[in-house]
């Protein structure tokens, strides 16, 4: 850090992970600006000290105006559209947020000389169904919906424009992320949606037998992960997954055994019920991230560290809106 401080725009800055990386950022003593259209991010989420703009990365001459006045260093683009449902319902709508408003971002960034992007993509869904598990970086891409084809567009184009215009990039490639403000509403939140549901003694609804396995990984961890990429030395390799980290934990959990934790943390059974199985989703995924690790990063948090956590945040914020 220079004795300026560095200024970060934090994409989606409003949201779940957003607002906890925009914390950190405040923390570690950067000037943040948050960009939000508000669709899904709430203000309640934007902390203190952060400057907001309400603003669609999809309008490029807003992104361009912004980026023209306040020149920033860093930009950590986590505002995305992730609901694979929508995708395949409206691949158009996914495009144009994940692809039309990256490169917006992309072309703003370089235009003013921007240090560094830090891309959100998914481990979850560019690996596809691995064959090897726990995933590491290098293998095969798959995906199996638009919105892991924009994921992995975007990785593409990111590498097209640090080969050919300069630009610093990293790729997180995310597992199972959860934790405090977490949306309940969305297909990506089952902790929060078990969490809302256990609170109020209501019983739990699995997809399929529920065997199928994911690599849930609490915000807390993610956070530190992105702080270390947000400053560390990058390879100069050419390669893709080079620029590419797996943010996960190693471990698979079962949506049963997901279940049975939590009903743990909660002291409450209330009881399951068994729906058929979602079309298209992936049986198994657990991402390898021993790249990360040797950086120095490791998950902080158990899984049932962080499952505590984010029941007692639910709970209380429950508390507090009965008031």
């Amino acid at each position: 850090m220079s004795e300026m401080k560095k200024r970060v725009l934090v994409t989606g800055g409003a949201g779940f992970i957003g607002s906890h990386i925009s914390e950190a950022y405040l923390a570690k003593g950067y000037d943040v600006w948050i960009v939000d259209n508000l669709s899904s991010g709430k203000l309640d989420n934007v902390p203190d000290g952060a400057s907001f703009v309400e603003l669609d990365i999809r309008d490029a001459e807003g992104v361009r105006n912004l980026f023209r006045e306040f020149r920033f260093d860093l930009v950590n683009h986590h505002a995305a559209q992730i609901d694979v449902r929508i995708s395949v319902s409206d691949p158009a709508k996914d495009a144009s947020i994940n692809v039309m408003g990256l490169l917006n971002l992309t072309e703003a960034a370089i235009e003013v000389g921007t240090q560094r992007f830090i891309f959100v993509s998914s481990g979850g869904v560019v690996y596809g169904e691995p064959q090897e598990i726990p995933t590491p970086e290098t293998a095969p891409k798959s995906p199996l919906s638009p919105y892991g084809v924009t994921k992995l567009a975007g990785e593409f184009y990111l590498d097209y424009y640090r080969h050919i215009r300069g630009i610093d990039y990293a790729a997180m490639r995310y597992s199972n992320v959860y934790g405090p403000r977490q949306d309940p509403h969305g297909e990506a939140g089952v902790v929060a949606i078990f969490s809302t549901r256990l609170l109020k003694n209501r019983g739990l609804t699995i997809f399929g037998d529920g065997e199928q396995t994911r690599d849930y990984v609490y915000v807390g961890d993610v956070v530190a992960a992105n702080m270390l990429v947000s400053e560390m030395e990058l390879s100069e390799s050419k390669a893709l997954d080079d620029r590419a980290f797996n943010v996960g934990t190693n471990v698979g959990t079962s949506v049963v055994g997901l279940a049975d934790a939590l009903e743990s943390v909660a002291g409450v059974s209330p009881g399951r019920k068994h729906e058929d199985e979602r079309p298209g989703e992936l049986r198994h995924s657990t991402l390898n991230t021993a790249k990360l690790r040797s950086h120095g990063w490791a998950p902080a948090h158990s899984l049932e560290q962080g499952l505590h956590a984010t029941y007692t945040h639910i709970k209380n914020q429950a508390a507090g809106a009965s008031e």
